[in-house]
C-alpha cells in the first residue's frame, strides 16, 4: 500500500498521470468513499458538504508532494468544497475538480467541421445533487502525449494540480469548475518520453493575449447581441451577377490613433462610413486570426479560431461586422490554411510529434515563409481547419472567405527545385490530399451557408478552381486574376512611346477571361517589397503619373471581372505601403491625390449602378472588344453589356499621352451616347481637354458593328459612354 500511494504521489508531482480520476476525487469503498486531493504546497485542507454548508472533515496527507486524502461513511456520493491553508500562510477555497467525472465527459454536439462547439475551453455546467456546477471542460487532441495538464491563474500555472484525463480517441479532458470568460490558460504536454514541451497555446482557442506570453482566453461566445437580421435573412442571390467593388484592409495600419492602430470598435466607426461615402461594396480584411509576429501581416497564423486581441475582443470584432451588415456592407476575410509558424507555443511538434504538418519535410517545410505544411492526408488536420472556417462564418457572421496562397497546397513541388519534393502516386506533382481537402472545404462551406462565398488566391492555371465539385472542379466562388494583375502592371510601367510594342499585354487576359469565376486583384502583395505603390510604377512626369493611374484604374472597372483594391491605391500613395504606420491622408490636401479618390468613388457607383458593368462579369455574352488590334495609337475599346434591360457602357481607353482627334469606334446601337465618366475631367485631377458632352452615332459600319462614333480621345485617360 505504501509503495502504491508512493508511486501515485510521485506521477502526479511530475505530472505524469494520465488518468487521474482512477485515484483523484472521491473512490467509491466498502465503508463508504475516500476522497483523494493533491495539492503541491498545501498545509492543510479541511472539506465541506456544498448542499449543507457542514465539514465533511480534515483530510490527512498521506505524502509529502502534497497528496491529501479524507475517508467517509456516507452512503452517497458528497459534493464537496475544500478549504485549503498553504504552508505560506496563505488560503483560499475552491471545489475539486476530480468530483465532477461522470457528470462532464459527455461530449457537446457537433459533427467534424464544427469542432469549435466541444474542442478548446468550453463554459458549461456539472450537473450534481447539489445542483448545477458552472465551469470549463477543456479538451484537447494529443494522442501522443504521454500527460497533458491545463494550467493557468486558477491553479498558479501548476502542471500538477490540474492533469487531464486521457481516452482512446486521442483527446484529453477536464472540467474545471468555477472557471469564467476571461480566465487564462495553456496546455502543458510530456511527449512519449516524458519530456516537458514548450506550453501550449489552445489549438481551438477562441481569444489569445499577445506576447510575451500567448496566453489562450476562456470566451462567452453567447453574449454578443447580434442586430444584422436583415441582411442574414437577404434572399439568396448568385454573387456573379452582383457588383462586387472590394476594399483589403490592414486593420493595423489604415488609420492610427496616438501612433496607436484603432481598434475593432474604432474602425466600425471610421471606416464604415469611409466605405459608404466611396461606395464600395465589400470589406476584405487581411487575416485577423490570431498571429504572433506584427510584421507577418496575419499571414502566420496561430490563432484560426480567434480575432486578434491587438484589436480587441471578440465581441469587439462581431460588433466591427454587424455595423458593415447593418450598413449593406459585405466581410471578407483572409484564412490561411496552407501553412503555420514554428512557434513553439502554437501547432509544432505539438504533442511531440508532427501532429498537425507533414513529417517528410519535403512535404512538411515551406521554404519561402520558413513554416510547416499541414498535413492534408489527416482527416483530424483537415476537420480542424475546416471547422477553423465554419466559426468565421457562424459565430463571426463573415460573408466569405478568402483562401491564401491556394497554389502552394496544389502543387508538389510548389517552390521547390528538382530533387527537393517527392510526386504522387501517379508520378505527378499535385497534391491529392490537398486537392481533396480543398473540395471538401468548398462543399462544406457552400452546403451551410448558401449566401457566403469562397475566393481562391491561385496564381497558376490549374484547371477548374471555380468549377463545382460535381464538375470535377475545386469548387471555389471566384479567383483571383493574377495573371490580369502582372500583365497589366507590366504594360502600364512601360513609358507610352514603346507600348504599341506590347499591345498585347493588355488583351491577352481575355483569351482565358471566362475561364473562372475572376476577381481583378490590385492587393498588398504588390505594394511592397520593393514594388513601390501603384502610382510609382505610372511612367512620366507628376502628371503623366497620374493621369496614367487613372486611365489604368478606369480600364480595371471596365474589364469583365470583380474588383478589389487595397487600401490606398485610391489615395494615389507615392510610398510603397508599411505595416507599422498609417496611410498617407494628408495627400488629400493635394489636388491631384484628391482627384484620384473622387475618381474611386465615381468608378465603384458607376460600376454599381450600371448593369453592364458587373451583371455578365463572369459570362461572355457580356463582354465585347470593339477593336482591340489599335496598336499603333495605343487605344482599346470595348463594350459591356447586361443580362437584361440596362443599356451597354462602351469604355474607351487612350494610353498615349498624344489626343486623338475624330477617332471613329463601332457601337452596338443608334443613339445620342452621353458621357458617363471621363477619367481627365479637372474634377478627378485632369487636363479637361474638350471632348464634347455626348455624341450622336452614323450609320456607318465600323469594327464590325453596324453604327459608329466619331470621337475625341483626351491623354492618357478613358471615358465611358452610355446610348441615352
Amino acid at each position: 500500500m505504501e509503495n502504491a500511494v508512493q508511486e501515485l504521489a510521485d506521477r502526479l508531482n511530475l505530472a505524469l498521470e494520465a488518468r487521474p480520476f482512477e485515484n483523484l476525487g472521491p473512490q467509491k469503498t466498502k465503508a463508504g468513499w475516500t476522497i483523494r486531493v493533491f495539492m503541491p504546497g498545501a498545509r492543510n485542507i479541511t472539506l465541506v458538504d456544498l448542499k449543507t454548508g457542514k465539514p465533511l472533515g480534515e483530510m490527512k496527507q498521506a505524502h509529502p508532494h502534497g497528496l491529501f486524502v479524507l475517508n467517509t461513511r456516507r452512503k452517497a456520493c458528497p459534493v464537496y468544497r475544500m478549504n485549503v491553508e498553504q504552508s505560506d500562510g496563505s488560503s483560499w477555497s475552491c471545489l475539486d475538480t476530480y468530483q465532477f467525472a461522470e457528470r462532464t465527459y459527455t461530449d457537446f454536439p457537433c459533427d467534424s467541421a464544427t469542432l469549435y462547439k466541444t474542442m478548446g475551453a468550453q463554459l458549461c455546467q456539472a450537473e450534481t445533487n447539489s445542483g448545477p456546477i458552472e465551469g470549463v471542460r477543456f479538451a484537447v487532441y494529443a494522442p501522443n502525449a504521454r500527460s497533458v495538464s491545463v494550467i493557468g491563474d486558477f491553479n498558479q500555472w501548476d502542471g500538477r494540480r490540474h492533469p487531464m484525463s486521457s481516452s482512446e480517441d486521442g483527446i484529453w479532458r477536464l472540467f474545471v469548475p468555477d472557471l469564467k470568460a476571461g480566465d487564462r490558460y495553456k496546455f502543458e504536454l510530456k511527449d512519449a518520453r516524458e519530456h516537458m514541451l514548450p506550453h501550449k497555446a489552445d489549438p481551438y482557442g477562441f481569444q489569445c493575449t499577445q506576447y510575451p506570453d500567448f496566453h489562450s482566453v476562456v470566451v462567452d461566445h453567447s453574449t454578443y447581441q447580434w442586430q444584422d437580421t436583415a441582411w442574414q435573412q437577404r434572399p439568396l442571390k448568385d454573387p456573379r451577377r452582383q457588383p462586387m467593388c472590394i476594399y483589403e484592409v490592414h486593420a493595423g495600419s489604415w488609420r492610427m490613433r496616438d501612433g496607436q492602430p484603432l481598434t475593432f470598435r474604432q474602425l466600425a466607426d471610421e471606416l464604415i462610413p469611409y466605405l459608404i461615402d466611396m461606395n464600395f461594396t465589400h470589406v476584405e480584411f487581411m487575416p485577423v486570426s490570431e498571429y504572433p509576429f506584427d510584421g507577418s501581416w496575419g499571414y502566420q497564423p496561430i490563432g484560426l479560431f480567434a480575432p486578434t486581441s491587438r484589436f480587441g475582443s471578440p465581441d469587439d470584432f462581431k460588433y466591427l461586422v454587424d455595423q458593415c451588415h447593418q450598413n449593406g456592407i459585405g466581410v471578407i476575410v483572409d484564412w490561411v490554411p496552407a501553412h503555420f509558424p514554428s512557434d513553439t507555443h502554437g501547432l509544432a511538434r505539438f504533442d511531440g510529434t508532427p501532429l498537425y504538418e507533414y513529417e517528410d519535410p519535403q512535404r512538411g517545410w515551406h521554404p519561402d515563409w520558413n513554416s510547416f505544411i499541414y498535413d492534408f492526408g489527416r482527416y483530424t488536420v483537415c476537420d480542424f481547419l475546416i471547422s477553423s472556417a465554419m466559426i468565421w462564418l457562424e459565430h463571426f457572421h463573415v460573408d466569405g472567405i478568402r483562401v491564401d496562397a491556394v497554389a502552394s497546397m496544389l502543387y508538389l513541388d510548389y517552390s521547390r527545385e528538382e530533387g527537393e519534393w517527392t510526386p504522387n502516386v501517379d508520378g505527378g506533382n499535385h497534391n491529392y490530399e490537398a486537392i481533396a481537402f480543398v473540395r471538401r472545404f468548398n462543399e462544406t462551406v457552400y452546403g451551410r451557408f448558401p449566401n457566403a462565398m469562397t475566393i481562391a488566391e491561385e496564381s497558376t492555371a490549374f484547371d477548374g478552381v471555380t468549377r463545382p465539385v460535381f464538375a470535377n472542379g475545386l469548387g471555389f466562388g471566384f479567383k483571383w486574376n493574377m495573371g490580369w494583375m502582372h500583365d497589366s502592371l507590366e504594360y502600364m510601367k512601360r513609358d507610352p512611346v514603346y507600348r504599341r510594342h506590347h499591345h498585347g499585354e493588355l488583351t491577352f487576359s481575355m483569351v482565358y477571361g471566362f475561364n473562372e469565376n475572376f476577381v481583378l486583384p490590385l492587393s498588398h502583395d504588390e505594394v511592397v517589397h520593393g514594388k513601390g505603390s501603384i502610382l510609382d510604377r505610372m511612367p512620366g512626369d507628376e502628371w503623366q503619373q497620374a493621369a496614367n493611374l487613372r486611365a489604368y484604374y478606369a480600364f480595371m472597372y471596365a474589364h469583365p471581372g470583380k474588383k478589389l483594391n487595397f487600401m490606398g491605391n485610391e489615395l494615389a500613395q507615392g510610398l510603397e505601403w508599411n505595416h507599422r504606420s498609417q496611410l498617407d491622408w494628408y495627400l488629400l490636401e493635394y489636388p491631384r491625390h484628391k482627384g484620384v479618390q473622387s475618381l474611386f468613388r465615381d468608378l465603384n457607383r458607376l460600376y454599381r449602378e450600371q448593369p453592364a458593368m458587373h451583371e455578365l462579369d463572369c459570362e461572355p455574352e457580356g463582354f465585347r472588344w470593339i477593336n482591340h488590334d489599335d496598336a499603333e495609337r495605343s487605344v482599346y475599346s470595348l463594350v459591356r453589356f447586361s443580362q437584361g434591360s440596362g443599356k451597354p457602357v462602351v469604355a474607351i481607353v487612350n494610353l498615349t499621352p498624344t489626343p486623338q482627334s475624330h477617332y471613329r469606334l463601332g457601337v452596338p446601337e443608334a443613339g445620342y451616347y452621353d458621357i458617363l465618366l471621363n477619367t481627365d475631367s479637372t474634377f478627378y485631377g485632369g487636363s479637361n481637354y474638350d471632348i464634347g458632352h455626348g455624341h450622336n452615332s452614323q450609320e456607318e459600319p465600323c469594327d464590325g458593328l453596324p453604327h459608329s462614333l466619331e470621337v475625341t480621345l483626351p491623354p492618357l485617360a478613358a471615358i465611358f459612354l452610355q446610348p441615352r
